[in-house]
Parts: structure tokens; C-alpha cells; sequence
């Protein structure tokens, strides 16, 4: 069943730094503190939307903001509030995110106490200079030593990385790539840099101190950093921001889509259909997928097929069970046909 999440937003709430790239009431759509009565509100209009069986095995999310650098009392009457529906079974926990030196034995103590099951910790990089450079207050040591902590408390984990972020290349997104698989969390978030107005990044790009990385540039590296989790069996929950009216408005530069995922993935079956093809004369052939790539190997605008045409080969798409979701098999007994 999929997995469900209440999604409730606490904008800067908690957070001492204001990172470079940091605008969260722009990225959550939200510009009000929560309160335990929206908590309530939130997960109650959920409940009475969702099936019984598919919120008990949901959670409940805190994003944004810092929750565990939170007034300590606040924290408490959020997740009192939270906590209700999971003492019940409506909902099988309770996820936040935070920051890595928002994490010591006491919190980890006063989540567990209150139903939270995952913790995400916004990592960002693994590569100290590049999270000087963005303000973000923290090392990658630190980093790896909240994970560590939340490990030995139970915790489902997850670590939130950015590409494309001021003074970054994607040699270094790839060896915070390498280090996150390291670690082995449960779960990771793939964020390419969006450049909002009125954001410290803003500033540098408009003083022409910072070129952000475009769409095409970040769909070829988050393709490549899908791969390298896919390899080490780690699940990505995320790549690029939501949808929103609100980014779409303010944005100045960077690579945002709301596909973004869907682009990537379709570029890794581009490159391992012309892996299968490699070599063979022009002609017409079948490729096998997983039925829920059947689109992602097409492309949108049916790109990837046309790419595939230009070099010579007339591709179709079938749905075959049992394969990976970037596996891609050339089908048996072709046709082959030099004259296309």
C-alpha cells in the first residue's frame, strides 16, 4: 500500500541560520506558525479523506524550519498533538526533519517518548567548504554524527541532499552521494538548487558571483545519483521541490520542474536503451521495460524515442514483468530493417 503522509509545515520555525539558499515560507506555501489546533485540523480532514488501513500506515510529517531546535515546549505540544492519533492506530508515526546539530541523546530521548518512527536531517553536502560557502552552520562530521545517534535510537533515517548549491560542481554532489550510501539511511531527498528572489543565492547570482545550474544539467547528475542509490538499496523519497505556485513566482534560476524525478529517470533508460543497442545495425526493435516505465522509456513528448530515431533505430515499447525499474531489455526474434 502507498505510503501516506500528513505534511504540515513549520517555516523557519527553530532554525538559527539563514542558509543561502533558504526561503521556506516560498517552499512550503506557508507564512503562519502551526499550532497544535492545525495539527489537529490537518490530520482530521485527512482521516476523513483516506481509508482506515492506509492511514495506519502513514505518518505523520513535521517539515520545514528546524523542528527539533524548537522551543523545547513547543516541540512537546506539536507532538502531544500528533501523538494522540498514534496512540490510537490511526497512524502508524510520526516523521520530522531537522538539522544535524539539532540532534543529541536528550532529543532523541523526547521524540521517542512521543511516537516519532523517522527523522530526516537536512545534510545538504557532505563537503565542509561547500556548506561554509551556503551558511549552513554545520560540518559533514556533524552530519554523520547525528545519524549515528538517531541509528542507535531506533529511528527509521533519512538524509535531504542539494545539488547545484554556490561553489558546488557535481564532482562533489557525487562524492556526498558516495558518503550518503556510506552511511546506508533509510531513506534520501535529492534537491537541485532553485534560486528564490530575495535569498542570499538571489543576491549572488544578481551580482554575478553565482551561475545556478539549469534543468538540463541537473536532470544528468540527479540521474546519475538515482543510480548510485538504487545500486547501494537505498529508497529515494524525493527529487526537486513540489509543485508550486508560490516557487514558480519567485524563482530567479536553478533547475526546478515538476517532473523532475520523471526526467531523470527517463534519461537512465535513454542511456541503458542505447546500451542494449549499441553496436547493432539501424533498423526497428523492441524494448522491454517494467510496466510503470513504459512512459519514462517513451520520454516525454515521446523525446526519447525520437533520440533513439535519430541515431537510426525505431524503437517500440513493452511492458514486461519481473524487470528493475531502470532495467531495459532488447526483446528477442527482431526484425531488423537497415533501410530505416
Amino acid at each position: 500500500m502507498k505510503h501516506i503522509n500528513v505534511a504540515l509545515f513549520a517555516p523557519h520555525a527553530g532554525c538559527p541560520h539563514q542558509c543561502s539558499f533558504c526561503d521556506q515560507r516560498t517552499i512550503s506555501g506557508q507564512a503562519t506558525p502551526l499550532t497544535p489546533a492545525a495539527v489537529h485540523e490537518a490530520v482530521r480532514t485527512a482521516l476523513a479523506s483516506l481509508p482506515a488501513d492506509a492511514a495506519a500506515n502513514g505518518e505523520i510529517a513535521f517539515f520545514g524550519g528546524s523542528f527539533t531546535l524548537l522551543p523545547q515546549a513547543e516541540q512537546i505540544a506539536l507532538l502531544e498533538a500528533a501523538h494522540s492519533y498514534i496512540k490510537d492506530g490511526r497512524f502508524r508515526g510520526i516523521r520530522i526533519s531537522t538539522r544535524p546539530d539539532g540532534i543529541d541523546p536528550a532529543v532523541c530521548a523526547l521524540l521517542r517518548r512521543y511516537g516519532v518512527t523517522a527523522v530526516e536531517l537536512g545534510a545538504q553536502s557532505m563537503d565542509d567548504r561547500v556548506l561554509a560557502l551556503n551558511r549552513r552552520g554545520h560540518t559533514a562530521d556533524r552530519t554523520v554524527q547525528a545519524h549515528a545517534l538517531l541509528r542507535a535510537s531506533g529511528f527509521e533515517t533519512g538524509l535531504q541532499m542539494m545539488t547545484g548549491l554556490y561553489g558546488s560542481t557535481d564532482a562533489d554532489s557525487l562524492a556526498t552521494a558516495e558518503a550518503i550510501c556510506a552511511l546506508q539511511p533509510d531513506t534520501v531527498r535529492i534537491y537541485p538548487t532553485v534560486v528564490l528572489a530575495g535569498t542570499p543565492l538571489a543576491a549572488l547570482m544578481e551580482a554575478g558571483q553565482f551561475q545556478p545550474q539549469g534543468l538540463a544539467d541537473a536532470v544528468a547528475l540527479c540521474a546519475k545519483l538515482l543510480q548510485m542509490f538504487d545500486a547501494a538499496d537505498i529508497r529515494v523519497i524525493r527529487v526537486g521541490l513540489h509543485a508550486s505556485r508560490d516557487v514558480e513566482a519567485r524563482m530567479r534560476g536553478g533547475a526546478y520542474h515538476p517532473a523532475l524525478r520523471e526526467l531523470a529517470e527517463s534519461r537512465i533508460l535513454l542511456e541503458r536503451a542505447r546500451e542494449q543497442l549499441a553496436g547493432l545495425p539501424a533498423g526497428r526493435y523492441t524494448l522491454a521495460v517494467a510496466p510503470a516505465s513504459l512512459s519514462k522509456m517513451t520520454g516525454q513528448r515521446r523525446c526519447n524515442l525520437q533520440a533513439l530515431a535519430a541515431e537510426g533505430y525505431r524503437c517500440t515499447v513493452e511492458a514486461r514483468d519481473g524487470l528493475g525499474s531502470y532495467d531495459v531489455l532488447l526483446a528477442q526474434n527482431q526484425i531488423l530493417d537497415i533501410r530505416c
